[in-house]
Order: structure tokens, then C-alpha cells, then sequence
């Protein structure tokens, strides 16, 4: 049986043009060659640094973006070849901000019911019943159906737009940084309703964020990404305890975990690079701490180096532990 979701060398790039109409175009590889996998039921984070592609990847899964190159395949159907509803009735999206993505002027009532009512699956009184049991399976009280999006918390909001979200029933539920405008006390919150959720209903997940505590907090398998491409996949927990490329390690040591204190932490030197003008080699090879000259000439492809644990650098079983924290290896730049 095929993976439910099939993503093969998956390219989206925008095309810039500078300023004035003599300025020169540039490209922004988003998604820059992206293969993944995600199972029936299963839950995987997608993971990485503002403007690495994690929420361009997103979208271009829902259909939003249309992509460059490559091939998205649904239930074993490529998007390209089926209608719009079918996809919508099969990948629904949970957005970052609650404050700006409910219509301030619909009733919650209202707003659960509306994708139902779009696609024509209940009226009358199942519509109001099925509205109902959704309010209750996000752990709403029954109270805030007839309330406005204005009236609620934000916590509650989100739980809103995680109810809207399940109305079709979908297969996959994606989350772009459902909770990173939250509160942290609301953030854990959320995250134990969408595993609970993804639980008991078998959804598959996909979790999209720039935390990749969280992230393991919620997911069964991870995907780093670092300028467009996939730099790591495997089962969460091996990924956080024993990290193989570089970039993961650092971005797990920016999770304040009382569990690892006492270690060096790992540091990136400087800002990411300019996307339009992405480094050779390995992309990450200016900031690592372990780089060397293979890494800035030669592009690593992502390999299996231990059991279900893939990650694209050349070095990648070397001991990240002895790194030197602070500075890039000068040979490499």
C-alpha cells in the first residue's frame, strides 16, 4: 500500500525583480528538491528556522502554491490530476494566528458549519448536531457556539480553527505554527488536543515549526529543513537525543532542557545566508562548527547513516559534542 502522503523532489521558487525596471531578477529556491513520506495515521514535524520553506512546503501541499518541479502525490493520486474539492475534503489546514483567520463577524456556530455547508454534507438538524459534537471534541464548552471570534481567548480560537479544520473529516490535518502565537501555558494546551486528536481519529499530522522541542512533542518522526532542503528525517525521539547533522543540533540546543545542562551547546556563527544567493557546497557549511573543505565545494545528499535516521552531511557521524561552540573551522569559508 502506497504512503498516504508522497512528496518526490518537490521544487517552488519565486522569481524577483530588483528595484526600478532595470534591476536585475533573482530566485528564491523555497523548497529546493524536497522528498518525504508521511503514513496513514502517522504524525511527522517539519521543522527549521523562519524562511527555511517549511511554510511554503506547507502550502504547496494544500494546492495553494502551485510548484516548479517535482511531483505530490494524494491517497496515490497526483494533486495535479484531481479537482480542488477533492483535495479540500482530504487536507485540511490549522493556521498560525486565531486572531486573523476566523471571520470576525460569523458566529463560531457559523463558522464550524460553513465547510460543511460548502460542500454539501448536512443541513438542518444533523449540521447543528455535528457542529456541536466537534465544538465538544476540541474541548469547548457548548456555551461559545452563539459567541463571536472577538469573545474568545486565544487558546480558545485556535481550538475554533482546529474544529473547522476536522469538519470534512479530512486525512491530514496540517498545522503551520498552530501555536506559536500563544501563550506557553496554552501552547502545551493545544499540542496534547492535536495529539489526542491525531490519536483517536488516526489522522495523519503534519506539524510545521520552528521549535523543535515542540515539535517532538507532538510527532512521531521529524524532518529538518535549512534553506529550501530536507537536512535530517527520522523517529523524533532519536533525532533529539542523538542529532546527525549540525544544524539540528543547534537548533536543539536552543530548547532551554534542564535534562542537558552542564553541556557545551552548539552555536551557529552568524546569520542565516541571503536565499537568493545561497552558499556552494553544503548550505549550512559557513555557520557549522565542524565544517571543512569538502563540505564548501561538494552539495551532501540525504543518506540513511544509521536505521531510519537520514541526514545530508558528509560529516555526519563525526562526534558534535567536541565541536568548537563558538567559531566556523576558517578552511570552509
Amino acid at each position: 500500500m502506497s504512503a498516504l502522503l508522497e512528496v518526490d523532489d518537490l521544487h517552488k521558487h519565486y522569481r524577483l525583480r530588483g528595484r526600478g525596471w532595470w534591476g536585475q531578477r533573482s530566485v528564491v529556491r523555497a523548497v529546493d528538491g524536497v522528498t518525504l513520506r508521511l503514513e496513514r495515521g502517522e504524525a511527522l514535524g517539519l521543522v527549521g528556522e523562519s524562511g527555511c520553506g517549511k511554510s511554503t512546503l506547507a502550502r504547496t501541499l494544500l494546492g495553494l502554491e502551485t510548484p516548479d518541479g517535482g511531483s505530490i502525490r494524494f491517497e496515490g493520486r497526483s494533486i495535479d490530476e484531481v479537482e480542488p474539492r477533492w483535495l479540500q475534503r482530504r487536507v485540511q489546514m490549522v493556521f498560525q494566528d486565531p486572531y486573523t483567520t476566523l471571520p470576525p463577524h460569523m458566529s463560531i456556530r457559523r463558522i464550524i458549519a460553513e465547510p460543511l455547508i460548502i460542500h454539501g454534507l448536512a443541513k438542518g438538524d444533523e449540521l447543528q448536531r455535528r457542529v456541536d459534537a466537534l465544538i465538544a471534541d476540541v474541548g469547548l464548552p457548548a456555551a461559545v457556539a452563539d459567541r463571536r471570534p472577538r469573545q474568545l481567548s486565544g487558546g480558545q480560537r485556535q481550538r475554533v480553527g482546529i474544529a473547522r479544520a476536522l469538519a470534512l473529516e479530512p486525512s491530514l490535518l496540517i498545522a503551520d505554527e498552530a501555536v506559536s502565537a500563544l501563550d506557553v501555558s496554552v501552547q502545551a494546551q493545544i499540542l496534547n488536543l492535536l495529539r489526542e486528536l491525531q490519536e483517536r481519529l488516526g489522522l495523519a499530522l503534519l506539524f510545521v515549526s520552528h521549535d523543535i522541542g515542540v515539535v517532538t512533542h507532538v510527532s512521531q518522526r521529524i524532518a529538518v529543513m535549512y534553506l529550501g532542503k530536507v537536512v535530517e528525517t527520522g523517529p523524533a525521539l532519536d533525532v533529539y537525543a542523538d542529532p546527525l547533522h549540525p544544524y539540528t543540533r543547534v537548533l536543539m540546543d536552543s530548547v532551554p532542557d534542564p535534562t542537558r545542562r552542564g553541556r557545551d551547546r552548539m552555536r551557529a556563527r552568524g546569520d542565516p545566508p541571503d536565499p537568493k544567493d545561497p552558499p556552494s557546497g553544503c548550505a549550512f557549511h559557513p555557520r557549522c562548527p565542524i565544517a571543512v573543505d569538502r563540505c564548501r565545494d561538494e552539495v551532501p545528499l540525504l543518506e540513511d547513516w544509521r536505521p531510519e535516521q537520514h541526514a545530508a552531511c558528509h560529516l555526519a557521524l563525526e562526534p558534535l559534542d567536541g565541536a568548537d561552540t563558538n567559531e566556523v573551522d576558517r578552511s570552509a569559508t
